[in-house]
């Protein structure tokens, strides 16, 4: 006997139910993104991002109603405070191509100072710094692509 075709339903089904059961949680405890893995499938949800459906090794991506900008992840190492990616996009040190940096090595930075900028899905997201200090390095080259926990600036704290 023939097998039968799996219909589109029963091929998304664990991909789509992972999706919503995450959906569900990302609003539930206020996230702005939100990664889970069961097995071969991995899901991943952000605010305002595309929508999309994959099965591992890229991440599925769904959309949520509107765009909040995470605040950035910071790190303390032994030389400074990393500022990282709080998303997905494209890093820019200046609010257009003709403005001047917004920081650059040597600066002073106060806490909530604009560093940069991180473009996702054509709405730019300033990125503050959580720490007074002086830029020590910009990890990452004007107008590339970031990935989410990447390094941006390191600073050391004012003390």
């Amino acid at each position: 006997m023939p097998s039968r075709p799996r219909s589109r339903g029963q091929q998304d089904g664990p991909v789509v139910d992972l999706a919503r059961r995450l959906g569900v949680l990302l609003g539930e405890l206020g996230l702005s993104e939100i990664e889970a893995s069961v097995g071969q499938i991995r899901v991943r949800l952000q605010r305002g991002g595309v929508q999309t459906a994959a099965a591992a090794p890229a991440p599925a991506v769904a959309s949520v109603d509107h765009q909040v900008a995470p605040a950035p992840a910071v790190s303390d190492s032994a030389s400074g405070v990393t500022i990282e990616a709080p998303m997905v996009g494209t890093f820019y040190r200046a609010s257009s191509p003709t403005a001047e940096p917004y920081v650059s090595v040597g600066d002073l930075v106060k806490e909530g100072q604009i560093l940069c900028i991180i473009e996702a899905m054509k709405l730019m997201n300033e990125i503050e710094s959580k720490v007074a200090g002086r830029i020590v390095k910009v990890f990452v080259e004007n107008a590339h692509p970031v990935e989410f926990g990447q390094p941006l600036f390191l600073i050391d704290p004012a003390r």
